[in-house]
């Protein structure tokens, strides 16, 4: 007997028979459901002999059979029924246990989202993909078919999305492109880090989403539910369904707020900020200026994240600003980082451990921030040291800046284009899918070991639409990725360490070592950080403009 669990309320099954119903029972289910009708197979155990066996072990039973591969919706609502009324947990069993994942799906299609029950599912080890309409409609049959089919469909309108949109048409003028997102507002998130400095307006970080369409692409203002790349569809919520000839996915990534215990709650006040949310920022600064005295927290959780750089953005130029106020000397600063290392890449470690110094700030490693206790002004972490115990243990705190987990969104995590670990799974040269050849992925959401920053994008939007247009004129791939990422780390205010590198930790430099050391602090990086990146994000960047980006070409064979 297999037992594969979805949740806490349901396990389903193959087919079980009356000796299993012990082991059933010991598991602590409180009723059985059956799912198969009798005979379907020479070998198997009828109902009668099972429920017998069920009823003298005091469980509940149900007989709900259904032929295979012909569930109605009707089926569907029965099944609810019998969720509803019998005790939990429940164990439904059919021949291999499809039927009864499909069925508890769409009988709770109408309380749980797509990307719940698929997760859910999948991680049983059960392929919803046949019914995921059903299940974005609520468990019924929808009525309408295709609502729009383009050359190229395009998931999400972050710095990814728009920028692969605009170097597509840049490329390939009479593309028929839809760029889908529901969002009515772009953000430029590198800007966060300075609005929680002082040092930029909060507002000159956003710009309405309509403004940045490029000219000649649908923009889609919709959610995604799921991806059916069998059928070259995405669906939408509420049912809507749109087929591309190729598709790009670049929705970004989910910040967990949910994924530390007691954060949600009390973000935003009792000194708990974060510059990964925009309304947060200017609330990071505000606490900078108040405190006096006391203890400063700035977490960093496990990898991957954005801009992984930005935890600790956050600490060195608040230090700087206690240290400019004459305060740092009565604010004991710690970074709580999950990992191991300051900093990924060895090469910008020596001057990062220079202004930890200069702060006196203590680097706590291997410490995961998992609760906050915002009244009491507590956090906890859990300490994963290697070849140690797990420990945990409470800190006090008078402000603190949380970096969240991070995590694809649910609808990428519970699709067939995820890996193991739920990102987009791709080759990581041409930014290919594995497994689907007619689909890009780029930005935060996909799988290739590089920083996740707005720096990566820009250098990959140009390396998909190449291969895209490529692909569209029958040829083979003709640009790569180089794992290129930039994080400009903020030291202090006025001087960055500018960091450029891509696979493997290997140094990328934008400049010639005499114009600009990046392993240094430097006045010119911070110069470049101010004035001139966020023009060439708004202006050059999302309009296909390749300032300094031009895809490197794969050499031929």
């Amino acid at each position: 007997m297999e037992m594969k669990r979805i949740n806490a309320d349901i396990t389903v099954s193959p087919q079980i028979s009356a000796s299993d119903i012990a082991a059933i029972k010991d598991a602590g289910f409180k009723s059985i459901v059956c799912n198969r009708p009798d005979g379907e197979s020479g070998d198997q155990p009828n109902f009668e002999e099972i429920e017998a066996a069920a009823k003298a072990a005091g469980l509940d039973m149900r007989y709900q059979p259904i032929i295979s591969g012909k569930i109605t919706d009707q089926d569907a609502l029965d099944f609810g029924a019998n969720f509803g009324d019998l005790p939990k947990p429940i164990f439904a069993y059919c021949r291999t246990g499809t039927r009864c994942a499909t069925l508890w799906s769409l009988s709770q299609a109408a309380h749980l989202n797509a990307a719940e029950i698929l997760s859910a599912t999948k991680a049983a080890g059960y392929d919803m993909g046949g019914v995921v309409r059903r299940i974005v409609n609520g468990g019924s049959s929808p009525e309408n078919g295709v609502d729009a089919k383009f050359d190229v469909v395009i998931v999400g309108a972050g710095a990814a999305g728009i920028s692969v949109a605009s170097s597509l048409k840049s490329r390939k003028p009479d593309l028929d492109i839809a760029v889908i997102d529901p969002a009515d507002v772009h953000y430029y998130q590198p800007g966060w880090t300075m609005v929680g400095a002082g040092v930029f307006e909060q507002d000159t970080t956003v710009r309405q989403m309509g403004s940045l369409i490029p000219k000649g692409v649908k923009w889609i203002k919709a959610a995604v539910a799921a991806f059916e790349p069998k059928n070259n569809a995405v669906v939408l919520e509420g049912c809507r369904v749109i087929e591309y000839a190729r598709l790009i996915v670049c929705p970004g990534l989910k910040l967990n707020w949910d994924g530390v215990e007691g954060l949600s709650e009390t973000l935003g006040r009792n000194g708990v900020t974060s510059n990964y949310r925009f309304d947060l920022a200017p609330y990071t600064y505000q606490l900078v200026k108040q405190i006096r005295s006391g203890r400063a927290l700035f977490t960093q959780p496990p990898m991957p994240i954005k801009c992984a750089g930005a935890p600790q953005k956050a600490m060195y130029l608040s230090s700087d600003y206690w240290l400019t106020a004459n305060r740092l000397k009565d604010i004991d600063v710690q970074f709580m980082n999950a990992g191991g290392v300051l900093f990924g890449v060895k090469d910008y470690v020596p001057a990062l451990e220079e202004y930890i110094k200069k702060y006196d700030a203590t680097v706590n490693f291997f410490h995961n921030l998992v609760s906050v206790d915002g009244d009491a002004k507590k956090a906890t972490f859990k300490i994963s040291k290697p070849d140690t115990p797990v420990e945990t243990v409470e800190v006090e705190f008078d402000m603190m800046h949380v970096c969240p987990p991070q995590t694809a969104p649910d609808f990428v995590r519970a699709s067939p284009l995820a890996d193991a670990a739920g990102w987009v799974d791709v080759d990581q040269a041409t930014l290919r899918h594995k497994e689907f050849d007619n689909i890009w992925s780029l930005g935060d959401v996909m799988n290739a070991p590089n920083a996740k920053t707005a720096a990566a994008a820009r250098i990959q939007a140009p390396v998909v639409a190449s291969n895209v247009v490529a692909d569209i004129n029958g040829s083979s791939a003709n640009a790569q990725y180089n794992g290129y990422g930039s994080c400009p780390l903020t030291v202090e205010r006025g001087k960055i360490v500018l960091a450029e590198f891509g696979y493997g930790g290997a140094l990328l430099p934008s400049f010639p070592k005499w114009a600009l050391d990046g392993t240094k602090p430097t006045r010119r990086a911070w110069i470049l950080k101010q004035s001139i990146l966020p023009p060439v994000y708004w202006k050059a960047m999302l309009r296909g403009k390749e300032w300094m980006a031009k895809p490197t070409k794969i050499a031929a064979e």
